[in-house]
């Protein structure tokens, strides 16, 4: 046991939301600079919770840590990294061209793709040029949840082919001489992700099976990608043998089947496993207990605390029926369990005798792994990338067949190949997913909050780029804000665990959607250990940690608030996601 040993220069943290690879990288930077190393800790997540880990608020450039000499953090912020592309490639022409010329250009940087290679710019100075981090021993790449990763890892081949592929002189992010500039660094931060003596990548897990899974879908993939120096970590480990507690049995027992299960390219990885600690992981006192377990006090017996629980699930999913029809999106920090609570409300409807869909935009997910057989009155989607680029594409290009001659067609190709076509299509599917809440339930299973608020506010860009591409567009996407506005329509559940990091960041997607016209309907807090009846001791400690961030949401954040408690028997199938439900 004990945190991962890499002695590469740089270190990747990834894996599935939710497992801890915010607190596993700042613990590993925490540890090396108390040994006396230099260390730099980057998030390239969109909704990053650094700063609240560490206890301090950071910017794009590195900030000391106060309370451990040597460490360092920053964020990439991707709006603000956007923000600072644009202006460097719109200022030199300012003055000089007509101000209809400038504002046309801003619109042309203000799509998702702009955010994408923003990010990515400042992501390959940090790796592609080691002058960039020259005085660092270590740099430590704390990354957003799988989906979001892997895209990022993909992005040095997917821009390189882009840029060399274009020969129009112009693309979606604008003059194609700026891209080409872009080149060497990018052929460099290919070079460096695959070198195995200067990159390690930690995939991080629970000993759980679908972070297992993720996990084990992640190795393959990097190992596609060249990637091939990768350990496992498998972090939150608790293991009993004590008789008589149906909770601490179930989540020993879980772990266990969960590793024995393991499949066999993960489990031939070097890795180590960290404890389970009932504390939490925020602050440099917690994360210093990540990498000496053992010191961890454990109370003889459990404690009395209690609070006034909020009720369970039943009475939302009855208001939900009463509606008749509509949207329900379950959002939340990764990991917190959206895909669980969206399957089990879609399924208690489909009992009630309602037409149900249910669908996720989170390219992750696993929402299909949730329902066992077929369920009357239900319907499993999901929306593919692939499929819907590949429509998107076919569409656009049959109809422009009547409208362009063979050159036009090829630079209309050459714009559809660029990676912001997949945002566009995606976007287009989530609208149209939207608009068949019109005669029946549709019960999304949204991404990971940065993601699903980028999707959110890509509206206005979507439009822009749809109109270029096409000249009009369909009117469910017309009309998809009025109705994720409209409350009567959408109902947002913010789903979180009884703990810092998703709560605050719950709390954050809360003021989001405010500012976007949105407000939610209720919030629904998991997996809760104080609620389950619980006597092991460490379990009810973590009941017990548990309080305060039950009564903030309970008392302070939301007008509706259900709660669904840590369960011996696993939600899964339709009987276990009735008991969720139910209990």
């Amino acid at each position: 046991m004990g945190l991962p040993d890499s002695r590469t220069r740089y270190l990747f943290f990834t894996g599935k939301g939710g497992v801890g690879k915010t607190s596993l990288s700042c613990a590993t930077g925490l540890a090396m600079a108390d040994a006396g190393r230099k260390v730099l800790i980057v998030s390239t997540d969109p909704a990053s919770n650094l700063d609240e880990v560490l206890g301090v608020g950071l910017s794009q450039t590195p900030t000391a840590i106060p309370g451990a000499p040597g460490l360092f953090a920053l964020n990439i912020d991707p709006e603000a990294a956007a923000h600072a592309y644009r202006e460097r490639m719109v200022a030199p022409y300012r003055g000089i061209l007509p101000a209809a010329a400038i504002h046309s250009m801003e619109e042309q940087f203000s799509g998702a793709c702009t955010v994408e290679i923003a990010a990515f710019d400042e992501f390959s100075k940090l790796l592609g040029d080691p002058a960039a981090t020259a005085d660092f021993d270590h740099v430590i790449f704390d990354t957003a949840p799988t989906g979001h990763t892997l895209r990022l890892l993909t992005l040095p081949s997917a821009w390189t082919e882009f840029i060399t592929s274009s020969t129009g002189g112009a693309s979606c992010l604008g003059p194609l001489a700026g891209l080409e500039k872009q080149k060497t660094l990018y052929a460099a931060t290919v070079a460096r992700l695959s070198n195995a003596d200067e990159t390690t990548v930690i995939l991080v897990s629970r000993p759980e099976a679908a972070a297992l899974r993720e996990a084990n879908r992640t190795r393959g993939e990097l190992a596609e990608l060249g990637i091939t120096n990768q350990m496992l970590a498998i972090n939150g480990l608790f293991s009993t043998d004590r008789q008589g507690d149906a909770i601490a049995l179930a989540m020993s027992q879980r772990a266990s089947a969960a590793l024995a299960g393991m499949p066999a390219g993960l489990a031939g990885l070097p890795g180590t496993t960290i404890p389970f600690l009932p504390r939490g992981t925020v602050g440099l006192d917690a994360l210093r207990l990540m990498a000496h377990p053992e010191t961890a006090e454990v109370p003889a017996a459990p404690g009395t605390a209690s609070t006034p629980l909020p009720p369970g699930l039943a009475g939302l999913v009855d208001e939900f029926a009463r509606s008749g029809h509509g949207v329900i999106m379950t959002m939340g920090k990764g990991g917190v369990g959206k895909t669980t609570v969206a399957a089990a409300i879609a399924v208690a409807l489909a009992r009630q005798g309602r037409k149900v869909v249910l669908s996720t935009t989170d390219p992750a997910s696993h929402v299909a792994n949730t329902i066992d057989g077929n369920i009357p009155g239900l319907t499993v989607t999901r929306i593919d990338p692939a499929r819907e680029v590949a429509q998107y594409t076919r569409e656009v290009l049959e109809k422009a067949d009547t409208q362009l001659d063979a050159s036009g067609r090829a630079m209309l190709e050459e714009d559809l190949r660029s990676p912001c076509t997949e945002e566009i299509a995606v976007f287009r599917a989530f609208a149209r997913t939207v608009d068949e809440g019109r005669d029946g339930f549709v019960v999304l299973d949204t991404a990971p909050t940065g993601h699903t608020i980028l999707l959110l506010d890509a509206a206005e860009a979507y439009h822009r780029e749809v109109m270029r591409a096409q000249g009009d567009m369909p009117e469910f996407v017309r009309q998809l804000l009025p109705r994720l506005r409209d409350p009567d329509y959408t109902r947002v559940v913010i789903v979180t665990l009884p703990e810092a990091t998703p709560v605050h960041e719950a709390e954050r997607l809360q003021g989001d959607l405010g500012r976007a016209g949105i407000t939610p309907c209720a919030w629904v807090i998991n997996q809760s250990l104080l609620a389950s009846g619980t006597r092991d001791p460490l379990l009810a400690q973590r009941g017990e940690y548990e309080i305060p961030f039950i009564r903030r949401v309970a008392d302070g954040l939301s007008q509706h608030c259900a709660l669904i408690p840590w369960l011996a028997e696993a939600p899964s199938g339709e009987a276990g996601l009735l008991r969720i439900v139910r209990s």
